[in-house]
């Protein structure tokens, strides 16, 4: 009797493993008030625009208000108010799940999807008061990117 192979791992070789040793991590770059962000792509569940916000009485500035997404309430930050670099006008708005918790952020453009060595992810400066920045590094392109905190930014919304 005859078994069909679906899958089989292949034996590495010298190079293979060579390769393994450099763990990257897909990150999604976005723009807020000429800031590069990058938000780990695990944590994207959606990028959408043209939903209206309802607004809320009595939560922080920040808050901009909810929307209905199917069904599902889900907060909206205006992470330029957040930073306190004023109000993005935009309706881009970036759906992120941390701990099961979905929220969206107003953002002015997202640009594209990148590989990113995890190895280069450089802590932020300890004087930094921004907390949901938790890293940067230096893209490809020489321009240089804040790694955005989901996890923190759930304790604001």
């Amino acid at each position: 009797m005859q078994e069909d192979v679906l899958f089989q791992r292949e034996q590495p070789d010298s190079e293979t493993e060579e390769v393994a040793a450099v763990q990257t991590e897909k990150y999604l770059l976005f723009v807020s008030d000429g800031l590069l962000f990058g938000v780990p792509a695990e944590a994207v569940v959606e990028i959408i625009t043209g939903h209206t916000i309802t607004r809320l009485p009595l939560v922080p500035g920040y808050i901009r208000g909810i929307i209905n997404l199917r069904g599902q309430i889900i907060p909206i930050v205006d992470i330029r108010h957040l930073l306190g670099h004023g109000t993005c006008e935009s309706d881009c708005m970036m759906i992120l799940q941390s701990n099961g918790t979905q929220v969206g952020i107003l953002v002015d453009q997202v640009q594209k999807m990148v590989d990113l060595d995890v190895s280069a992810l450089l802590p932020v400066p300890p004087q930094s008061s921004n907390e949901l920045v938790c890293g940067m590094c230096s893209l490809e392109d020489g321009e240089t990117m804040l790694a955005f905190d989901c996890t923190r930014l759930m304790d604001h919304a």
